[in-house]
């Protein structure tokens, strides 16, 4: 019974099966969903069925939408292949064949289905090593993964490696009081692989289940970038041999083609495993979100959708496919 009570608490945290979760989703896409619909009403407009014109102004709507121009030939190429099957088809099924091809893109990418997020019960500590350029939300991700982490029961310790600005380590220990969890924390300019070396040692002492990693969030070297997260690496490794066990990307969503270039450059500088895209709630620019699951085939774990700590969801696919087709 009590085992049943805990599976079902981290269900409800971090699974999508709750009904205030899906509004919130629903709420999250509102300006992506908005603005697609506004587009695809305009790309349709006066025409009865999907001729090339149709198909070219599907193009168009997806490109603006920050789908990403590869995805978008993917999808189009896709549509005009069912097409050219049935003749007849109408301009009023094209939302639910849209709808179909997106989510066989991001099934493909293996980002459909996600209902539940589990920590391998090999690791302890599980080590997340947290990474991204200043101003996505890395901080802010960090605090509301340390909230819901505790909330499901496990021990979380942070670690403030990113030790170039004064005001990183600032507002991570402003997370860290906020959730009620220690943070490892040296001074401005300290070595960031000092830091984590200390931060897993800490969290081993402690017998923690959950360590989160912030790190520098400078991409204007590349080679620097890479050596410094190989050096935090390597650091850490001596005291979990295979930490980190997630290196997750942050990106902001709302700067749409450019957390795409983000993201090519850090999966360059270093083995990205999972990423989280933030602030899909402010922008209409959430098509991002489809291009980079379909061009990096690197896991969307985690997106932002609103200010509340319950507000870092777990992706799906489906159902996020599911928000911006929903029939108000």
């Amino acid at each position: 019974m009590k085992e049943a009570f805990f599976i079902s608490k981290i269900m409800g945290i971090f699974g999508l099966f709750s009904s205030d979760k899906k509004e919130s989703l629903d709420q999250g896409l509102a300006k992506t969903k908005e603005s697609v619909f506004s587009k695809l009403g305009r790309a349709i407009a006066g025409k009865s069925n999907v001729d090339e014109e149709v198909l070219d102004n599907l193009e168009e709507v997806l490109v603006t939408s920050d789908v990403g121009v590869d995805t978008t030939l993917k999808i189009i190429e896709r549509i005009e292949e069912r097409v050219a099957k049935d003749k007849y088809l109408g301009t009023s099924e094209l939302n639910e064949i849209l709808r179909e091809e997106i989510v066989g893109i991001l099934k493909e990418s293996g980002q459909v289905d996600q209902t539940a997020y589990e920590i391998p019960s090999s690791h302890k500590p599980h080590v997340i090593m947290v990474v991204g350029v200043n101003g996505v939300g890395k901080t802010t991700t960090i605090g509301k993964l340390a909230y819901q982490f505790k909330q499901a029961g496990k021990k979380v310790v942070l670690g403030a490696a990113d030790t170039f600005r004064a005001a990183a380590v600032d507002q991570l220990s402003i997370w860290a009081d906020r959730v009620e969890v220690p943070i490892v924390k040296q001074g401005q300019g300290a070595d960031p692989a000092s830091v984590a070396f200390d931060t897993l040692q800490s969290a081993h002492n402690q017998n923690a289940d959950v360590v989160l990693i912030d790190t520098a969030g400078r991409l204007h070297n590349k080679v620097n970038l890479m050596n410094e997260l190989s050096k935090v690496k390597r650091v850490m490794q001596k005291v979990v041999p295979d930490a980190p066990h997630e290196v997750l990307l942050v990106l902001d969503g709302s700067t749409g083609q450019n957390a795409v270039e983000q993201a090519r450059q850090f999966i360059k500088a270093t083995e990205v495993n999972a990423m989280a895209i933030t602030k899909l709630d402010g922008t209409a620019k959430g098509g991002v979100v489809i291009g980079i699951s379909d061009t990096f085939k690197v896991p969307v774990r985690y997106i932002g959708i609103g200010e509340k700590m319950e507000d870092l969801q777990l992706f799906n696919g489906r159902a996020f496919v599911d928000s911006l087709f929903k029939n108000d």
